[in-house]
């Protein structure tokens, strides 16, 4: 009969919730809006260009000769006669002063708007460039060595990464799409673990304030009513994250109807043509995006381990959110002093996150991937980067062991001090005291 009354509540609180307004509308829009957000990013990218005319002084002789210009950031006019107070009207955005000889370091860029980091960087570059090459013209290389040698290494060097098992087998490794995956998988766990989890706890307090919980536990267990209502809330997260994955993969698929058919053809029979053209480089950008994200990453394995994750750290931490919702009040104050030692590892591993992307094989990430009041958030920033390369077999059978049994640990927890609290008024329960309800014998 308990089974029965838990799979009542569960029902209970999972049909509420997905029939309500808020969850279609954001498990709907959410996937509309990341697709956007993606291919937004990288149209506006190549649509907001916006080119910077440079007027140039006072070169000794030199500039001109190495400076090149970028039509797509920077474009250096060392004809114009323009100074300080006429550059503007001169239609430049900006007048550079370049002092006498080599020895000098301070260059001034004055220009009425702020340039951008990367035309700032690119003006810094040339100036360097050009500095470099006429120290070594004056060494004796002629400058038709000189553009040779430009020529010839420019775009000469392309490294990719391939990673071996132990049996010698290779596979090609992409750390940005790795780095990407982690750091998504990681901070989505680490919302829906305050969102879900927080709802667990608001859907007690409720209960309790409206003294609906005395009418529930009246026909069944503490225990049963708070399992009931833990995994009936998993249940509707798992229900949109799964929705989640196949709208993002139904509009990721249909993405390309979405440029016009003859410059995706252009695109794949002359991809070293297409630099004229905006349309032709969204289209480029678009089915490199794509390819990388569909065929770069073993999702299989990701998606799997995900779901074990996001539910293992929901589990994990609901329990927890659950017992404080049941010895709260009604005083805001009081909910957020007992969230704290809750919260605080949750943002702790979302800081290691951080860390263990650029080192995903060091000792703090090994260790946060492990621990269960980390491992939901810092594992799933190493998964991406390889099993077993990056993560061995053995951290990943441990990390995965360690969630089940802190997922015990923490219902066995949160059940006795719910058994308690959920029947209290009037007075603020602290830590220690739970503790005591937790340990004291039934």
């Amino acid at each position: 009969m308990s089974a029965n009354k838990t799979l009542i509540i569960l029902e209970r609180e999972y049909l509420t919730r997905v029939r309500n307004k808020t969850f279609i509308l954001s498990t709907f829009l959410l996937p509309i809006m990341m697709i956007v957000f993606i291919f937004g990013s990288v149209f506006f990218a190549v649509q907001s260009v916006e080119t910077r005319k440079v007027a140039v002084v006072n070169d000794p002789g030199f500039f001109a000769k190495y400076m090149h210009s970028d039509s797509g950031r920077v474009v250096f006019d060392f004809g114009a006669d323009a100074d300080s107070t006429n550059y503007v009207e001169k239609g430049f955005d900006g007048i550079l002063y370049l002092p006498e000889g080599t020895a000098a370091r301070d260059y001034l860029l004055q220009s009425k708007k702020q340039f951008g980091l990367s035309a700032n960087e690119y003006v810094e570059r040339q100036i360097n460039k050009a500095i470099e090459n006429h120290l070594l013209e004056e060494q004796g290389i002629e400058q038709k060595m000189l553009d040779s040698i430009a020529a010839a290494s420019k775009g000469h060097a392309r490294l990719s990464n391939k990673v071996s098992d132990e049996q010698g087998r290779s596979k090609n490794a992409n750390a940005g799409l790795a780095h990407g995956i982690g750091f998504g998988s990681g901070i989505l766990i680490y919302i829906t673990m305050f969102i879900f989890g927080s709802m667990v706890m608001r859907g007690v307090v409720e209960e309790k304030t409206n003294r609906i919980a005395e009418v529930i536990v009246s026909s069944c267990k503490p225990f049963e009513l708070m399992m009931g209502k833990i995994i009936g809330i998993a249940g509707v997260g798992l229900t949109q994250f799964l929705l989640w994955i196949g709208l993002i993969f139904i509009l990721m698929t249909s993405i390309q109807f979405f440029v016009p058919a003859e410059v995706m053809e252009l695109a794949r029979q002359n991809p070293g043509q297409l630099q004229g053209g905006r349309e032709a480089d969204i289209a480029m950008r678009i089915m490199e995006t794509k390819a990388e994200i569909i065929e770069g990453a073993n999702w299989a394995l990701i998606l799997s381990l995900f779901l074990f994750y996001f539910l293992g750290g929901y589990l994990f931490y609901a329990s927890l959110f659950a017992a404080i919702g049941s010895v709260i009040n009604e005083d805001p104050q009081e909910a957020q002093s007992l969230m704290l030692p809750i919260t605080m590892p949750i943002i702790f591993a979302f800081i290691i996150l951080s860390s263990s992307l650029d080192n995903p094989g060091s000792p703090m990430a090994v260790w946060g991937s492990i621990i269960p009041f980390t491992s939901p958030i810092v594992m799933m920033g190493r998964i991406p980067f390889g099993v077993p390369e990056t993560v061995p077999y053995w951290q990943l059978g441990l990390s995965m062991l360690m969630l089940v049994g802190g997922f015990l640990g923490t219902t066995w927890f949160a059940g006795k001090v719910y058994r308690t609290g959920i029947l209290m008024y009037g007075k603020k329960a602290s830590w220690k005291e739970m503790m005591k309800w937790a340990f004291r014998k039934s």
